[in-house]
């Protein structure tokens, strides 16, 4: 109807109709006319504030210029925003929005086996895929893993996790495995552990963590040593878990990183984003950082 006003305006004013005429003619009453008109005028989007907070929030997630904070991870903020909505509302504002998650979720890079047979000690598995810490700086997780370059070499990750908290404690590249690298890590994971913290680190079987050197500094520093079952990754699921939220978030989809710099900067910026601004549901909503002090303070 308003269509046909529009255009009886461009028509000389001796062949325009009547409003009345026209709704006399496809019997529609003026009320219902009226009625719709108003209906249109005051047509609004009743989430338009609610997406301009997703679409920041999303904004707050990306990681090089791509979306990864999923609508379960959005809606956790919503809420603690005082803002309620349903998982599946939330998910279809972000579809409207063309901020949903389009991970490529596959490994480029196959995992590092560090494996090299019997070779130093092999310590107990104390955990036995019982992944139930709370409190920060009790158990510890630590792994090796690779990826590869664009100038075909591979860079080499050394990193200790926490279980309650997921706070990557210590994050350290190589270009090779050697002993210099996983004593970097547990150098590392030093300078950020508390005094008097006697906490359970975890690793594979691989043959930095059985030889004296690595087995000596643990004692040294009152750390108790745990070991997964040979061949299962399974048994220390909560660092495989991180290795591979940073290979998709960070790596996946994208080119290789030309060299052992490149990927060290941008390893850097997703470790502290992993930290200090990435929120998970496993955290009650909070970043590593936040559940950690969060907990510690309570």
């Amino acid at each position: 109807m308003d269509q046909i006003r529009e255009d009886q305006s461009l028509l000389p004013k001796e062949h325009r109709y009547k409003i009345g005429d026209i709704l006399k003619e496809i019997e529609l009453s003026k009320a219902t006319y009226h009625d719709k008109r108003k209906r249109i005028a005051n047509c609004h989007d009743k989430y338009a504030k609610v997406k301009k907070v997703i679409l920041q929030i999303a904004k707050q997630g990306q990681v090089r210029g791509r979306w990864t904070c999923g609508y379960r991870r959005v809606n956790q903020k919503l809420r603690a925003m005082g803002i309620h909505l349903a998982d599946m509302t939330v998910n279809k504002l972000m579809a409207e929005l063309g901020v949903q998650v389009t991970l490529f979720n596959r490994h480029r890079n196959g995992k590092y086996s560090s494996y090299k047979g019997k070779v130093g000690k092999i310590a107990d598995n104390l955990l036995k895929q019982q992944f139930n810490a709370k409190v920060p700086y009790q158990v510890l997780h630590t792994d090796v893993s690779q990826v590869r370059l664009a100038n075909h070499n591979w860079a080499y990750i050394s990193s200790i996790t926490d279980e309650a908290s997921k706070e990557v404690l210590a994050f350290q590249v190589s270009s090779h495995p050697n002993r210099q690298l996983i004593t970097a890590t547990l150098n590392e994971l030093l300078t950020k552990l508390p005094d008097d913290i006697t906490p359970i680190i975890h690793s594979d079987q691989g043959w930095h963590y059985r030889l004296g050197y690595y087995t000596q500094k643990l004692a040294d520093n009152d750390f108790i040593q745990s070991m997964s079952r040979k061949g299962n990754c399974h048994d220390n699921a909560p660092i495989e878990s991180f290795f591979h939220l940073f290979k998709t978030e960070l790596l996946d989809g994208f080119p290789p990183c030309k060299d052992l710099t490149e990927f060290k900067l941008l390893s850097s910026q997703y470790i502290h984003y992993f930290n200090y601004e990435r929120i998970s549901l496993k955290t009650k909503g909070m970043t590593p950082v936040e559940y950690r002090n969060h907990t510690l303070a309570a």
